[in-house]
């Protein structure tokens, strides 16, 4: 008998039909497709209707998923959603769905974690598999962040779309799964203003509840912050920059995604991005890609797949998995 991972049995992703373009938001806010291109990479993004929950996302990834994956939803053992846009307050998101799909064996709880929620979910779910608490997880990214986005702000208005990404992951002793994983935080990236929403909790109640951003802090730090993730992950697996495969990053700027891959040397070929399409979807942005990735034929078995993820907070992490 091999040794006990998480091994992504199935994935699925979802976006609401509503494209926003970026020449739609030049007739909004003082700003040009071209200035928007060269500075994120980003040409459109998907946005939600007023009727449209983060749940209501999350739940059909998470069909998608399963039906991928071959599992029923009464053999999920945990359901465990990553977002900062939830239905509620509480009860939690993850609760929604365990209810729409019928996961009525399940745990089901979220994780806040910004951007990196999907990461950091996909770590807790993997250590209760290795641990032998459970066997078959559905992990999801999801998030309608349009529902929090100041369309008057031109620097950040531009960033944020809607949708969600999800995986099922089962015990298995195949060699395949998750190798390897590292989060880590950095406290001091609560300062205000930095990339928050600062009212609707219990510090600021009746606060502004949009997003804000000072986005050259946030690019320094998130650069910083991922490649040691990366280089942490990478030296647990007791692997290189020249043993991945595939490096699919968070999708939040081109020019962050390309000053990584080129210290780690690796080409375009090597390297996922759709953030042209979606924008940046917080902890939906790596199911979403790894979903496309997966159904484009851009992951074989046996090949080396590098997550990595930087969020408000600042929350950091890196993922590697073997399919």
């Amino acid at each position: 008998m091999g040794v006990i991972r998480a091994a992504i049995a199935g994935t699925g992703s979802f976006a609401p039909e509503k494209i926003l373009t970026n020449k739609d938001l030049e007739k909004m806010v003082e700003t040009t497709d071209e200035w928007i291109r060269s500075r994120t990479g980003m040409s459109e993004r998907h946005i939600s209707d007023e009727k449209t929950a983060t749940s209501d996302l999350a739940t059909a990834a998470a069909l998608k998923a399963l039906e991928a994956a071959g599992v029923k939803p009464e053999e999920l053992d945990l359901v465990l959603v990553g977002t900062v846009t939830p239905d509620k307050i509480f009860p939690s998101t993850a609760c929604f769905v365990q209810n729409n799909i019928g996961a009525v064996n399940a745990a089901a709880f979220d994780i806040s974690a910004a951007c990196s929620g999907f990461i950091y979910g996909l770590t807790i779910a993997n250590s209760m598999i290795i641990s032998g608490q459970i066997k078959t997880a559905l992990v999801i990214g999801a998030e309608t962040l349009s529902k929090y986005t100041d369309w008057k702000d031109r620097g950040t208005c531009i960033l944020f779309g809607d949708g969600s990404g999800a995986v099922v992951i089962k015990s298995s002793d195949s060699g395949s799964g998750v190798l390897s994983s590292y989060i880590w935080s950095d406290g001091s990236g609560t300062k205000p203003g930095l990339l928050e929403i600062p009212g609707g909790g219990t510090r600021d109640p009746n606060g502004k509840r949009t997003i804000v951003m000072e986005g050259n802090d946030v690019f320094k730090k998130a650069v910083k912050g991922m490649e040691k993730c990366i280089d942490a992950a990478l030296e647990k697996a007791g692997l290189a920059y020249g043993d991945v495969s595939l490096f699919l990053p968070h999708q939040a700027n081109l020019r962050i995604i390309e000053s990584i891959a080129k210290r780690m040397g690796l080409n375009a070929e090597r390297v996922f991005v759709n953030l042209h399409k979606y924008g940046n979807t917080s902890a939906a942005s790596i199911p979403i890609a790894l979903d496309e990735a997966n159904k484009a034929g851009r992951i074989k078995k046996g090949d080396v797949i590098l997550l990595v993820a930087f969020g408000a907070g600042m929350t950091m992490g890196a993922a590697v998995i073997k399919w």
